[in-house]
């Protein structure tokens, strides 16, 4: 369950990937974005990207333009991974992370992009991804569902993609580059913790202080009340 951020925790990690495709059953990823913010600002990023063992679906490479062609080469110029590595270099960065008290940003990335490493995680390498993590449950915050809390479905009809939360609060999207995306979705993040906090401020009940007072009404000594 999703509650309605009014501060941004002391460090969130931004984590996006590019994918084979959209079944988060049987999906690789094709690369890995992250990027650290410290009480709100950027401090550290990293972008990998990693040959699959299974082709690009032709719906996938309109989205994001990285073709199996790309990824060959690239593995062969050494600017690319190998799934099993690319998925221990993505854990060890989340590992580090979570160690710190990081808390994961990303647009769906619990039901897709993390589920997606899950598997990929359980099915390449035989372990378990939570086990290595060393945590139970990951601490995540989706701006989608976010955005939902702050103003629900029913109350607002509008899109709730990257792209056009980018566009609502007024983000540079990140045009479906796994880096890019997720420093999009992080930006997201604190524009609507700004929002909820500029909110509740003007919510709250004003106390009033007058500027200055009218000394006329005050007693003067000597008069007949200082007698």
């Amino acid at each position: 369950m999703h509650k309605k951020y009014f501060a941004i925790p002391d460090v969130v990690l931004g984590f996006d990937t590019e994918t084979t495709g959209l079944d988060v059953h049987c999906e690789r990823a094709i690369s890995y974005g992250f990027c650290a913010y410290e009480r709100g600002r950027p401090v550290w990023s990293e972008h990998f990207f990693v040959r699959p063992d299974r082709p690009i679906s032709l719906g996938a490479q309109r989205v994001h333009g990285v073709s199996m062609e790309d990824l060959e080469s690239k593995y062969r110029a050494r600017e690319a991974l190998s799934v099993s590595m690319g998925l221990i270099r993505a854990v060890g960065i989340l590992r580090e992370y979570l160690d710190r008290g990081a808390i994961i940003v990303g647009a769906n990335v619990a039901f897709f992009d993390l589920e997606m490493m899950r598997r990929s995680y359980s099915s390449v390498l035989s372990k378990n991804l939570l086990d290595d993590l060393h945590v139970e449950r990951l601490p995540v915050i989706d701006v989608i569902k976010h955005d939902e809390v702050i103003e629900s479905r029913a109350t607002s009809g509008r899109r709730r993609s990257l792209t056009s939360l980018c566009q609502y609060y007024g983000v540079t999207p990140g045009g479906h580059n796994a880096l890019s995306d997720a420093r999009a979705s992080v930006e997201v993040f604190l524009a609507q913790v700004a929002r909820n906090d500029g909110e509740r401020r003007a919510a709250a009940p004003q106390i009033s202080l007058p500027l200055e007072f009218d000394v006329s009404s005050l007693p003067v000594r000597g008069s007949s009340k200082f007698a």
